[in-house]
C-alpha cells in the first residue's frame, strides 16, 4: 500500500490492564517500546512485527500460535498476581508511609492534615517534655549514654573542601615598611576609640581602629569597650584579649599605648563619627589637619565605617589584626581549648551558632514561632523598646521571613541539617545565648540529634563561675570552640558567622607574619 508523505503521522495506543503491566518486568516493557524498524532489522522471520499506516492500521502476525501463546502467558501471570498477590517491584501505594495511624486519629474534614498535626502535637507534648528534662538532667550529671556514642560514623558530611592551593600571604610592600618607621616614631598624635556592641562587633571595630591609626600616622590608645545595653557586660579590653600580645604583634605597624601620656591629658580631643564605608583619603581630608593641631582624636561608632575595599597593604593589616593580634586572654583561651578538646575526643564535630535569644527576635522584627504566648512577649518588648528594632521597620514579619531576614528556629535548623546529610549521631556544639523558651525551644534538635552539647554541658564544675554574667567572655569561649570545629553553621547571618567563615579561609600561623 502506498503511503502519502504529506500526511501527518497518527499515534495509536494499546490499552493493557494495570495488573498485567505490574507483572511485566522492566526488560519486557523496554522490548515493547523498541522502535519497530530497529526490531525488524535485527530479527528473523520467525518473529512478529507491527506497523501502522495513515489510512488503516494493518497488523501482520508471523507465527500466530506463538503470539496467542504469549498473550495467554501474560494473562495467566496477571491472574496469578491478582489472585495470589505475588511480589512486584512496585508497591501498591508508592507514597504511603510506614507509620500507620489509629482509626480514631484520621479526620475526614477538609482540614484533616492540620488537625492531624494538632492531635499529634497534643498527644506527644507531655512525652517530649519528659524526654527533654531527663536528657538535660543526665547530661548535667555526666551520666548520659546515647546509642551510637562510641564514635561518629564516616560521612561525606565531614569531608573538607578543596583549598585550591591558596595559602596565607602577609608580605607587606617596600613602601609600607619604609613608612612604618615614621609612623612608629610619631609622639604627637593619639587616636582614642570607643567600641560598642557584642564581642564580634567589638572585634571588627578594633580591627578598623588599628587601620585608621595607621592611615593617620598616629599611636592607638587601647580601645575602650562600651558597656552593652542588652547584656550589661562591663569587661575591659585586657579582660577579654591578651594586651601584651596585641602590642607585640603590631609593633612594626602601629604603636599601641595603654593610656594617653601626661602631655595630652588636658587636651580637648577632636571628636568624630565617620559615615559608612569611608575611604582612607576621606579620613585624611576630614581629620588630619585638626588632628595635627590638637593631638588627640576620639572616634565613636566604628562599626562598618571603614571601606571593605582598601589598598592591599591596609587590607593585609586588617587581616593581621583580626587573626593574629587579637588573641584571647590566657584564662579564656585555655578554657575554650579544653572544651574544644572534649568535643574532639570522639571524632569530628559541628558547631551551630543559634540566634534564638529574646533580643534577637526583637531586633530582627521576627517571631520565634514557639507559641502565641512567646510571640506576644516579643511584640510587647518591641513596642516598649522600639530603638532595638534594627531591621527594616516598614516590613511585616511575614515579609521578613520570606525575604530570608529572620533567624532559623530549631525546627528549620533540624530540617537543614538533615537535608545536608548530617548523620544522626553527629556531635553538635551549640554556641549562643539562652534561647527564648529555654530548653524546650531546642527540643526538635535534641530529638533528632541526641549528641547536642553547650559549654555549660561540657565544662567541669566551677570552670565557668569566674565568667558568670560576662556575656562577651562567654561568646569568646564559643568563638574558640567554633574556630576548632570541623563544620560551622550559623542560624542567622551576623558578625560571628562572617568572622568564622573568614577564619576558616585565612587563619595564619605566627610564622607567616612579616
Amino acid at each position: 500500500m502506498a503511503k502519502s508523505k504529506n500526511n501527518a503521522k497518527k499515534l495509536s495506543y494499546i490499552s493493557v490492564p494495570s495488573q498485567i503491566i505490574n507483572s511485566i518486568s522492566s526488560s519486557s516493557l523496554q522490548s515493547l517500546l523498541d522502535s519497530p524498524k530497529k526490531s525488524s532489522r535485527n530479527t528473523n522471520n520467525n518473529r512478529f512485527f507491527i506497523f501502522f499506516t495513515n489510512s488503516t492500521s494493518t497488523i501482520i502476525f508471523r507465527k500466530q500460535r506463538l503470539w496467542f501463546f504469549t498473550l495467554f502467558l501474560f494473562g495467566f501471570l496477571g491472574m496469578l498476581k491478582f489472585g495470589l498477590t505475588l511480589h512486584t517491584p512496585f508497591p501498591p501505594y508508592p507514597c504511603a508511609t510506614t507509620t500507620l495511624l489509629p482509626q480514631n486519629m484520621i479526620s475526614t474534614t477538609p482540614h484533616s492534615k492540620s488537625n492531624l498535626g494538632a492531635v499529634l502535637r497534643e498527644n506527644n507534648d507531655q512525652k517530649k517534655d519528659e524526654v527533654l528534662l531527663s536528657h538535660v538532667e543526665l547530661r548535667a550529671q555526666g551520666l548520659e549514654k546515647v546509642e551510637g556514642d562510641e564514635g561518629v560514623e564516616k560521612s561525606e558530611f565531614w569531608e573538607k573542601p578543596d583549598g585550591l592551593g591558596y595559602k596565607p600571604c602577609l608580605s607587606f610592600s617596600r613602601d609600607y615598611r619604609r613608612a612604618s618607621e615614621g609612623v612608629l616614631k610619631d609622639r604627637r598624635k593619639y587616636l582614642m576609640v570607643v567600641v560598642s556592641g557584642g564581642l564580634n562587633q567589638q572585634r571588627n571595630q578594633i580591627v578598623d581602629a588599628v587601620v585608621i591609626a595607621r592611615i593617620l600616622g598616629a599611636a592607638l590608645v587601647v580601645p575602650i569597650l562600651q558597656v552593652n545595653v542588652i547584656w550589661g557586660d562591663e569587661s575591659e579590653f585586657g579582660d577579654i584579649f591578651d594586651l601584651e600580645h596585641f602590642k607585640r604583634v603590631l609593633a612594626n605597624d602601629v604603636r599601641v599605648v595603654s593610656a594617653l601620656p601626661s602631655t595630652h591629658l588636658m587636651t580637648k580631643p577632636v571628636e568624630g563619627s565617620p559615615p559608612l564605608h569611608v575611604t582612607p583619603s576621606w579620613i585624611r581630608s576630614r581629620y588630619l589637619r585638626r588632628f595635627n593641631r590638637e593631638g588627640v582624636l576620639l572616634l565613636r561608632s566604628l562599626d562598618s565605617r571603614l571601606s571593605k575595599d582598601l589598598p592591599s597593604d591596609l587590607q593585609k593589616l586588617r587581616c593581621k589584626v583580626a587573626f593574629n593580634a587579637l588573641r584571647f586572654a590566657q584564662p579564656i583561651q585555655e578554657l575554650g581549648d579544653g572544651i574544644a578538646e572534649r568535643m574532639q575526643s570522639k571524632g569530628p564535630y559541628l558547631v551551630l551558632h543559634l540566634r534564638m535569644e529574646k533580643d534577637v527576635w526583637v531586633r530582627t522584627g521576627c517571631l520565634p514561632g514557639l507559641s502565641p504566648e512567646f510571640d506576644e512577649i516579643v511584640n510587647n518588648e518591641r513596642i516598649q523598646r522600639p530603638e532595638l528594632l534594627t531591621a527594616r521597620s516598614s516590613m511585616t514579619y511575614h515579609e521578613r521571613k520570606m525575604a530570608g531576614l529572620c533567624p532559623l528556629n530549631a525546627v528549620e535548623v533540624t530540617r537543614l541539617l538533615k537535608g545536608l546529610g548530617a548523620p544522626k549521631n553527629a556531635r553538635i556544639y551549640w554556641a549562643g545565648g539562652q534561647p527564648l523558651g529555654g530548653k524546650k525551644a531546642l527540643l526538635p534538635l535534641i530529638q533528632e540529634f541526641p549528641h547536642f552539647y553547650s559549654k555549660e554541658d561540657l565544662a567541669l564544675p566551677g570552670e565557668l563561675q569566674p565568667f558568670a554574667n560576662k556575656a562577651s567572655i562567654m561568646a569568646a569561649i564559643d568563638y574558640i570552640v567554633s574556630e576548632k570545629s570541623d563544620v560551622f553553621m550559623p542560624s542567622h547571618g551576623g558578625n560571628m558567622g562572617h568572622a568564622i567563615q573568614v577564619c576558616f579561609l585565612s587563619c595564619y600561623s605566627d610564622s607567616s607574619i612579616n
